[in-house]
């Protein structure tokens, strides 16, 4: 295994000390070479891309020089970055991948393993195999290494779809200081979480895509047709889900309150807006979530509970 980081402090890190995880699941360091894109030398099979996904697009550009004539690369990153790594790699070199487990950055070569999540791999332009293909399954077996319970799927899309209506309750939830699990708990704005989960669900399905269930988030519960209840229930396992994290706040919120710098918003629910006007499908109270980190970004709008209410109007 080879890491490759801009950032130059945490690559100095990992190669002096090694990689440190640090958390409640495991603690331990493990020495693995690390480079910047300007040192990285040689060609891969398989590149593993975990950057924020507005970095997508410069990241492979980057990579590309290095990936093997037959490799692939695998975006193991929040959002549907698979249509844009297939814009510069190609469909048939692009595979997906959904990953739910609880980590942040904490200083160079720390990384915090908060809380065990879903891990699933699938082909992001073969939707009609009907089963893994080799490199689905030769990659799975690497990501057991790291959780046994990791697996394949032939519906990757399911899933990515799925986590683009909960990423969009962790971007509401990033509007306020409040944990995720206090955020998601608060009755009073309980339907606005139902809300922006049944836009995005709705854009899915109109495109054709089956959202897939994970870690307490059912896509069903959130449907018009779901019964009484089905998404409060909903939102209950995923209060209990993130309880158990010690990943507290969502990467968004530490993105706005900690590091002070751009979000995913636009990469990640921006690209609904677009690919909900292309199938007729509005959706405006994400695009008023867009709006509103937006404001935070540029420090017109802090972090506050009051932003609720605005989103609410």
């Amino acid at each position: 295994m080879t890491l490759v980081d801009t950032a130059a402090e945490h690559v100095d890190a990992i190669n002096r000390l090694g990689l440190r995880i640090a958390g409640p699941i495991e603690e331990f360091s493990t020495p693995i070479p690390a480079f910047t894109p300007d040192t990285v030398r040689g060609t891969w099979d398989t590149i593993v891309l975990a950057t924020k996904a507005h970095h997508t697009v410069s990241a492979v550009r980057a990579l590309l020089p290095h990936l093997g004539d037959s490799g692939c690369v695998i975006s193991a990153q929040n959002g549907l970055n698979e249509f844009t790594i297939a814009e510069v790699v190609g469909e048939a070199r692009t595979v997906g991948a959904f990953v739910n487990f609880g980590a942040d950055y904490l200083e160079p070569g720390v990384v915090l393993y908060g809380g065990r999540g879903t891990v699933t791999v699938g082909e992001a332009f073969q939707p009609q195999i009907p089963s893994p293909t080799p490199r689905v399954l030769a990659s799975i077996d690497a990501w057991r290494d790291f959780d046994e319970r990791a697996f394949a799927t032939t519906n990757i899309f399911g899933y990515l779809w799925a986590k683009e209506a909960y990423g969009a309750m962790l971007f509401v939830t990033a509007l306020t200081n409040d944990s995720i699990a206090d955020a998601l708990a608060r009755p009073k704005y309980r339907q606005l979480y139902i809300a922006i989960a049944r836009e995005i669900l709705a854009v899915a399905l109109a495109r054709g895509v089956h959202p897939e269930s994970f870690d307490g988030f059912d896509p069903a519960a959130y449907l018009p047709a779901a019964p009484v209840g089905a998404a409060s229930q909903s939102l209950d396992a995923l209060v209990a889900h993130n309880r158990k994290s010690a990943k507290t706040h969502s990467g968004i919120w530490r993105d706005l309150a900690v590091r002070k710098r751009p979000t995913e918003v636009d990469a990640q629910l921006g690209i609904v807006v677009r690919l909900g006007a292309e199938v007729g499908v509005p959706t405006p109270l994400t695009a008023r979530v867009v709006a509103l980190i937006t404001e935070i970004e540029r420090g017109v709008r802090p972090q506050a509970l009051d932003n609720m209410e605005a989103l609410a109007s």
